[in-house]
């Protein structure tokens, strides 16, 4: 019922958002200050509102050095669930394959839009498109953890041998699994490198207010109270999800005033004609506000296993009744990225995987912890250009 009840608000709001865009295509041309400061709200009450479909990658170039190169873009890879998207310079030449795994955590993959701008400088990036599951028949089936990580393994196959993996956030998880389990079976085409950035790996590490939550309530109650089921009309009706809706509600009232805030500066600063700062603000939100559902069996599963069950530092997670044992790792080099400042993924928790990995000799191991930055600021903004993806090049290099 709840899903039906914010769809039916949804598409209430939807006619509102459409007359308030009008509104402010109307009256943004007009000279008058009466004219602009109405337009202004009108903006605000345009973008105010959640959205369910992909926001475009806006990837068709890169910037090197001056040079503007164009880039190449198609879809290689297709399963119900996933799109393997391939982002490759115009002049690109014999440079390292990286499959760049995008978390599914409420957004859309996009999130690592200037993640793959900048590494697109120096290698052909390969992009986990998750869908949205409402956009998904239930004849499709079920997707869970382990359906993750063979999503990851069929797609390294796919790229070939001498490939790289750079996996963001919660999927850092997944990768570890999925890179030991090629190596467990000796498969021809195992990672030559494995960048593991701001994940997951033992939660038991300096707990954080997300880890904290996930351990306060048993899992039952987090399938009865945030697992929703998709309402009929649309074309994952019927799936039993997490909604987007609800995980991006949450953390908005967290920090309420500070997003109330961030709309009026927005009006202020297009009253004021300073467009570039009012148009930051409204591109930062398009983004934050369109959301992504997750499927239940995958978010209960990574609730349990991840963070109620610390499963892989045990060594008692599995996949599809394997046991997962990451000291079978002896071919791919091993990066861990982390934040200093990191309060979703604190400090340590990403390091983890450095000891359970103990079948790698010593130099191909490395970690590297940023200071300065919280989550976000590990693959995106100034830090990660500068001082952060260098570490990762030279990581993927030494790795060929």
């Amino acid at each position: 019922m709840l899903y039906e009840f914010y769809q039916a608000a949804a598409d209430l709001g939807d006619v509102v958002r459409s007359l308030a865009a009008h509104g402010e295509r109307t009256l943004r041309p007009w000279p008058v200050a009466p004219a602009k400061q109405v337009a202004a709200f009108c903006e605000a009450a345009a973008l105010a509102g959640f959205t369910h479909d992909r926001p475009p990658y806006d990837l068709d170039e890169i910037e090197i050095r001056g040079d503007k190169i164009p880039v190449q873009s198609d879809v290689v890879f297709s399963t119900p669930f996933c799109d393997l998207l391939r982002f490759r310079k115009a002049t690109s030449r014999d440079e390292p394959k990286v499959l760049l795994v995008a978390p599914m955590s409420g957004h859309f993959a996009t999130l690592l839009r200037g993640t793959a701008r900048t590494m697109l400088r120096d290698h052909e990036v390969f992009l986990t498109d998750w869908i949205n599951p409402r956009d998904i028949p239930e004849s499709a089936g079920a997707f869970g953890l382990d359906d993750y990580t063979q999503h990851l393994i069929d797609f390294i196959k796919h790229m070939g041998p001498d490939s790289h993996i750079v996996a963001v956030c919660q999927p850092a998880v997944s990768a570890l699994a999925a890179t030991t389990i090629m190596a467990q079976h000796k498969n021809n085409h195992q990672p030559r490198s494995l960048t593991l950035m701001a994940g997951p790996i033992d939660t038991r590490v300096s707990p954080t207010k997300v880890n904290e939550l996930a351990m306060k309530r048993p899992l039952k109650w987090f399938e009865d109270n945030m697992i929703s089921v998709v309402p009929s009309r649309l074309k994952g009706g019927g799936r039993r999800v997490y909604p987007g809706f609800v995980q991006l509600t949450a953390f908005m009232s967290m920090n309420a005033e500070r997003h109330a805030k961030s709309f009026l500066d927005m009006v202020k600063h297009r009253i004021a004609g300073d467009h570039d700062k009012a148009d930051a603000i409204r591109e930062f939100y398009k983004e934050y506000f369109a959301v992504m559902d997750l499927s239940a069996d995958f978010y209960l599963e990574t609730i349990a296993q991840v963070f109620q069950d610390a499963a892989l530092p045990l060594g008692k997670m599995k996949f599809k009744g394997e046991r997962i044992d990451p000291r079978a790792i002896r071919r791919t080099f091993l990066l861990t990225v982390e934040g200093e400042k990191d309060d979703i993924c604190a400090a340590g928790q990403t390091l983890a995987a450095q000891d359970l990995c103990g079948g790698l000799r010593p130099y191909m191991k490395a970690h590297h912890l940023q200071a300065g930055v919280g989550h976000y600021g590990v693959f995106n903004g100034k830090r990660w250009e500068t001082q952060i993806y260098p570490v990762v090049r030279s990581h993927i290099q030494a790795s060929r």
